[in-house]
């Protein structure tokens, strides 16, 4: 079923005898026909339609499934993924050394909170939270939430590149070409 060929048949058979039983029924309606087809005619053409129509049905039930498979996967995907970025950004605050009320302040910012949202959340006053993301950004080595949420989104983007190159070099070698992606 993976053939696009043996699909593509399936459906213009699929036309074909559709086209047939609404020109019949037109002629039938308006009296356009002189001469009428013969019964086993008629028969084989009607056996055509209803097994293009099992087939049909077949297909779109396969496809069904392979598509809520496939949605499936990829959410499960996401999940990781959301998993990965709050571990990455765990270990990085972590790492610049974030007291627990910066930890707090650092994800709503990255969250895209405003800081009198962030005060409001924490029931501090703005100028705590100014001052607490002074001290993340100065951690952080950068000037604002904007690139402290780069730094994060770099990091993803270039762990994902190294797992597609090595991910490349597997199936190079799996292959047997000996060709390894660089």
């Amino acid at each position: 079923m993976n053939n696009p060929w043996f699909m593509r048949i399936i459906v213009l058979l699929q036309v074909i005898f559709s086209i047939f039983f609404l020109s019949d029924i037109l002629a039938n309606i308006i009296g356009l026909r002189s001469k009428p087809i013969s019964w086993r005619a008629r028969e084989l053409i009607e056996i055509g339609a209803a097994l293009g129509l099992i087939l049909g049905s077949v297909l779109g039930a396969v496809a069904l499934v392979r598509s809520n498979a496939r949605t499936k996967r990829v959410e499960a995907q996401l999940r990781a993924a959301a998993g990965a970025f709050a571990d990455l950004v765990d270990e990085r605050f972590n790492d610049w050394g974030l007291t627990p009320a910066e930890f707090d302040v650092a994800w709503f910012a990255m969250k895209g909170m405003s800081t009198q949202e962030i005060a409001a959340l924490r029931e501090t006053s703005e100028g705590t939270v100014k001052a607490q993301s002074n001290a993340i950004y100065r951690k952080a080595g950068v000037s604002g939430r904007y690139q402290l949420l780069s730094l994060f989104v770099d990091e993803l983007m270039n762990e994902a590149a190294l797992v597609s190159d090595e991910r490349a070099e597997s199936e190079a070698e799996v292959s047997g070409t000996g060709v390894t992606a660089e």
